[in-house]
Formats: C-alpha cells, structure tokens, sequence
C-alpha cells in the first residue's frame, strides 16, 4: 500500500491497548502485493493481495485507527481476532491467518473467498427454492453469521465473527435485529436465531420479513406487526420461521436447547449434519467461477460496520506490530 511518510504521532492522553503477544513476528504490509480493492466500509477497505513469498492469495481488510477511534467503534477489535483464530479451522468460517498493524493501520489477513457475497446472488435470482435455502440456513445454523460469502465450491463462509458473548456487536444491517435490541434490553443466543430466521425468510420470500424502506416504520413492524408468511411453502418452511422469528426470545425456536433445536426441527429433517459439516453434500449452486476468480459482477464485499470492530482504548503506534 502506497503511504508517504508521516510525522511520529504526539502521545496520547488516553490510555493505550496493547497487542497481544506476537504470532508472527515478520509479517508487514510489504510482504504483500495489494492487487484490487474486493470491498470498500466505513473504517477501511478489502484488499485482494498475494503473499510474495508463497504466491497465496489472501483477503486483506485494511482498517484506518483514526477512523475508528474517531467513532468510538473499537470496542471489539481483540475479540473478533480471537473468535476468528479459534474457528481458523471450522468449515463454515473465514479463518484469519495474519494480523498485525502500523502507526496508521490495523491489517486482518483472511481467507479469499471467491464465490461472491451471497446476498448478490439472492438479489440477483430474487429467492432461492427451499432446498437451497435449507442448505444454506443450515450452514448458518451451524456456524452462526455475520457476513457470509460463497466458496468457489458453492458452500457458504461466514466473515467478521457471530454474535456471541465474546463480541456483543449485532449486524449493522437494521432489518435483522431482533425486537430485543430494538428495546436496548439484555439479550442472549436467541438473537442469532432471531436473525437465522430473518436470513431464511429473505432467501425464501426475497425479502426480509418486516421490511420497509422507512427504518422507523420497519422497526415498529420488528416490534408489534405479526409476522406475515405469503406463497405456497411448506408447513414445514411455515413453521420454523414462526419459531425463529418469535418476538418472545423466551419462546423462540432455541431457547431451550439452542442450536438442538434447530438441527432437530423438521424443516432440516432432509439434512444430514454429520455429512454437511464435512462438506460431503452436493451444494445446489456453484458460483461462476473463471480461473479461480469470481466474474468482476459478482466480486461485491458488503462490509458492515459492526463487522470492523476494535478495543475502546487507544492503540499504540509502532512498526508493523503483530498481534
């Protein structure tokens, strides 16, 4: 990335965080050729670049600390690097390989996911059939989500990290909350089911299901409107979004048992759990894919701004710290 050279910034009043112990120690911005931008957010932008000592391509996010600390927005920064190495080797998420950092920046180094982000698709066929959806949503179930982009393989990958008691963020994307957070009040594991459902509607209907393009009205619909369920699906389909999509988190489709439930419900009977996390099931779909790389159409990042999340202090400027 081309920088010209900048002033050694003055300390700071604030206290600083300081970057976990270093993984690997040598790894800078110069030990990658930046080829495109794949996605561009609020705090910075995607880079599709290639380690000049391997030849491998990685997804690099590349985030500006002013930007951040500018909105208050680095609450959780450590907390997603941390989900994200845990689950470097789950199926279903994009595993974060490197991440270090310089006076100005904060890199993530993920996998290159080249099937293009999954909702491009859906906007482009306007609804799946259900036996896509399912495959898909099971795929959600078993990882939980925030962004989610299609392999080269047509199974799913799941960017930034879920929303668990590690990383309290939920999705910036406003249609998805669930009425708890509307409320500001406590909320749990349901709310990932909350937005499953919301997700699985979206897929089946080609909308999400309280939609309006006035958010004050949309919200109002998230809180009190019934949910609405037109079309020929099956009772099946029917029934499990009336559990996921319940205004209760008390009464909603995992509440007691958690993703037990969902795995158990008849809408998933059709899906082999064991087989789908290996990845032995046929995908209904396969991207376009040419030569390794996604159509220039397809190649679209969405990058939420819950998503690009980093510690409430302050950061400590330095060469290309690791961590």
């Amino acid at each position: 990335l081309p920088s010209s050279p900048q002033p050694h910034p003055k300390p700071q009043p604030n206290p600083t965080c300081r970057c976990l112990p270093n993984a690997f120690p040598n790894k800078n911005p110069t030990d990658f050729d930046f080829l495109k931008v794949i996605g561009k957010g609020s705090f910075g932008k995607v880079f599709l670049a290639k380690c000049k000592s391997d030849g491998t391509f990685y997804a690099v996010k590349v985030l500006q600390k002013k930007s951040i600390l500018k909105k208050k927005e680095q609450n959780h920064i450590m907390a997603e690097r941390n989900v994200l190495l845990k689950n470097v080797k789950h199926p279903f998420l994009v595993g974060l390989h490197y991440s270090f950092q310089t006076s100005e920046k904060l890199y993530f180094v993920l996998d290159y996911v080249n099937g293009g982000e999954l909702f491009f698709h859906l906007q482009r066929e306007r609804c799946f059939c259900e036996p896509r959806a399912r495959f898909y949503a099971a795929e959600v179930a078993s990882a939980s989500w925030d962004n989610v982009t299609l392999k080269l393989t047509g199974v799913l990958a799941f960017a930034a990290c879920p929303n668990n008691k590690e990383n309290k963020s939920f999705l910036d994307s406003s249609q998805y909350l669930a009425p708890e957070v509307l409320r500001k009040q406590p909320y749990d594991r349901t709310v990932d089911w909350w937005c499953l459902g919301a997700v699985l509607y979206e897929m089946l209907f080609g909308l999400p299901p309280f939609y309006s393009r006035d958010v004050s009205h949309m919200y109002d619909n998230i809180l009190h409107k019934p949910l609405q369920i037109q079309g020929s699906k099956t009772i099946a389909a029917c029934d499990i979004l009336q559990g996921l999509l319940h205004k209760d988190q008390k009464k909603r489709l995992g509440a007691n048992m958690d993703f037990l439930e969902i795995k158990n419900h008849v809408f998933f009977s059709p899906i082999n759990w064991n087989d789908l996390y290996h990845k032995k099931i046929t995908p209904p779909f396969n991207p376009n894919v040419v030569s390794g790389c996604i159509q220039r159409a397809a190649m679209r990042w969405d990058l939420p701004e819950s998503s690009l999340s980093i510690p409430r202090s302050g950061f400590p400027a330095g060469k290309g710290t690791q961590g």
